[in-house]
């Protein structure tokens, strides 16, 4: 088998967050058949748009990775040259990202010039087609980045069918999130709550990630509040970052004297301990207004975690409900209802069983291959 010549291009090191682990484990996995570079960015976003504390990893550098910084997402000229020093690269397949509708002039650009007189395949990872927090230019940016992609991969059917508005014909599979198992080993509850401080005794339910308005953690908020999860004496581990302002959820906390229940880890969880908060925890709750498909669920089946998740856009796609988890409506009683009875009627071994079972068909191989696939079917230029 000849060995394809990959040019992942999108965030990676030193940038972190789950596009760049998800980014980087492709690589890796795509590493046992192929010669693969990632060249990401000098700059990605400009501080000014940037809503956390900070867009760069404090982990070492991921081994046998062939990073390259070279791409600035708001410099046109830079778009200009690193199209050129692409298509002199001339990789076989480009794989590129598209999560936000502000990179569309940029890798769209980008991709115009990589590919002009070349036969470079281009395969499109959408994250998201219709962004969760819409501004103005947003289709026309979406539309000038699709434009010179050969064929997509998207995580979840309602990213299809956003697809389809706009490239009704171009080749695209649903191939969903792959586990994220680059966060370590599955250590006992007992270490992970002794490591974080915690009462070895007591229910703890977990939110996980960046803090926007889309994921609702106002809603499980709210739903901490209810009268079924006081009398359960439940926690919440709020482990994540704020991307917005902070004051409404800590309002929230004191409207509803939830002090004594709500234990706030609120800066950038580093990879080496994300295997505590999901470990620690008995539960995973995604309480989301809108979603695509999501990362953290990925990260739950790995840590082998049962999941509650809000039946919006892709969400439930991955969550055989009963199963490895409840999928609930996008309101605090009906979040509050599914983690009642989670533990009500006792359904963490059975959920547990459950997770471990369908967490097989999660598998990075399976994405890498259709990847190939997809690529072999574009039609090289006459």
């Amino acid at each position: 088998m000849n060995k394809s010549k990959i040019l992942i291009l999108g965030t990676a090191y030193p940038f972190r967050g789950g596009l760049a682990a998800y980014n980087e484990r492709l690589a890796e996995e795509l590493q046992q058949t192929d010669d693969v570079d990632i060249w990401t960015f000098t700059v990605q976003y400009p501080g000014f748009m940037f809503p956390g504390k900070s867009q760069y990893s404090t982990d070492p550098p991921p081994a046998h990775l062939r990073i390259r910084r070279i791409v600035n997402s708001v410099n046109p000229l830079n778009w200009w040259i690193t199209g050129r020093k692409i298509r002199r690269f001339n990789p076989d397949i480009i794989i590129v990202r598209y999560w936000l509708p502000i990179m569309g002039p940029c890798l769209g650009t980008i991709l115009r010039i990589a590919k002009k007189g070349s036969n470079i395949r281009i395969v499109g990872m959408l994250d998201n087609v219709v962004p969760h927090e819409k501004r103005f230019g947003d289709v026309a940016f979406t539309r000038y980045f699709l434009k010179p992609v050969d064929v997509f991969v998207a995580m979840s059917q309602s990213v299809i069918n956003d697809l389809r508005q706009f490239e009704p014909v171009k080749k695209a599979s649903l191939i969903p999130h792959p586990i994220y198992d680059s966060y370590g080993e599955l250590i006992p509850k007992s270490a992970a709550r002794a490591h974080l401080k915690l009462d070895a005794g007591k229910r703890y339910i977990l939110f996980f990630g960046f803090i926007r308005p889309y994921k609702g953690l106002d809603l499980l908020l709210q739903a901490m509040a209810d009268e079924r999860l006081r009398k359960l004496d439940i926690h919440l581990i709020v482990a994540g970052e704020f991307y917005e302002d902070a004051a409404p959820y800590h309002q929230l906390i004191a409207q509803h004297q939830l002090g004594d229940k709500v234990l706030l880890h609120t800066d950038f969880i580093p990879n080496d301990d994300v295997k505590y908060y999901f470990r620690a925890a008995d539960l995973v709750v995604q309480p989301y207004k809108s979603a695509t498909q999501s990362g953290i669920s990925q990260i739950a089946y790995h840590f082998e975690k049962p999941m509650v998740v809000t039946n919006v856009g892709g969400l439930a796609e991955t969550i055989p409900d009963g199963k490895v988890g409840f999928i609930c409506e996008p309101e605090p009683a009906s979040i509050a209802a599914a983690v009642e009875k989670y533990y009500v009627e006792d359904r963490e071994a059975a959920m547990t069983a459950g997770v471990q079972e369908e967490k097989q068909k999660y598998s990075w191989s399976r994405l890498a291959a259709e990847i190939h696939a997809l690529a072999e079917g574009v039609k090289p230029k006459a």
